[in-house]
């Protein structure tokens, strides 16, 4: 069955879609260099210009998968959203051998890990653009949150689950901005306190 972009004059996604692996690979190659160049640059200097050049691409490459920046960093969000994701499922199957304070270091290392070996993730979260994720994507992180705890915790129902989540999240991510700004041994410090914070919270929800 046809959809309306089958059909001539249907509507056209806004960003052509890899069909081979060659395609794939160079959206690959268009999204690592646009991560490299907002870390070192930030975004308002990383032009898809700079970009391309860093991929060894020529821009008519670059606008051929993405009209424009916001898409380019739209799919590079994405990107690290999916990534992110897939980090959790060694630390949610191992919950219930942890103790809450291991619970904690485990959820904070993985995130200071990710952010470390991808050091436009966090420049990235303060970029207004004008595209909406859905809202399974933006509550993925709620969703792994709550499935961690329960893992944990068993006799946790989901809506309870779901509301620590929501406030462990909102903590974890006032942290972003802070440690952004922070020097590298003032990072391990606000860690450190960031960990105590969500531990003692935790404590008296899940134990």
């Amino acid at each position: 069955m046809s959809t309306s972009s089958d059909k001539p004059g249907g509507s056209r996604p806004a960003r052509r879609v890899p069909q081979q692996e060659r395609a794939e690979r160079r959206v690959d190659e268009l999204l690592e260099a646009a991560g490299e160049v907002i870390a070192e640059r930030g975004f308002d200097a990383a032009t898809m210009t700079r970009i391309a050049e860093r991929a060894g691409a020529s821009i008519g490459a670059v606008y051929q998968y993405f009209p424009n920046k916001d898409a380019l960093v739209f799919a590079l969000r994405a990107r690290y959203g999916e990534k992110m994701d897939e980090s959790w499922t060694e630390l949610s199957t191992s919950a219930q051998e942890r103790t809450v304070p291991e619970l904690v270091d485990g959820l904070f290392d993985l995130m200071v890990e990710f952010m470390a070996t991808h050091p436009a993730y966090i420049p990235l979260l303060s970029v207004p653009l004008n595209f909406r994720r859905d809202a399974a994507a933006r509550n993925r992180l709620r969703v792994r949150f709550a499935e961690l705890f329960q893992h944990y915790s068993p006799a946790l129902s989901a809506e309870d689950a779901y509301r620590i989540a929501e406030v462990t999240l909102q903590i974890v991510k006032s942290l972003n901005p802070l440690y952004a700004a922070a020097k590298p041994k003032e990072r391990k410090r606000l860690v450190d306190e960031y960990k105590a914070a969500v531990c003692a919270y935790l404590v008296t929800r899940l134990v």
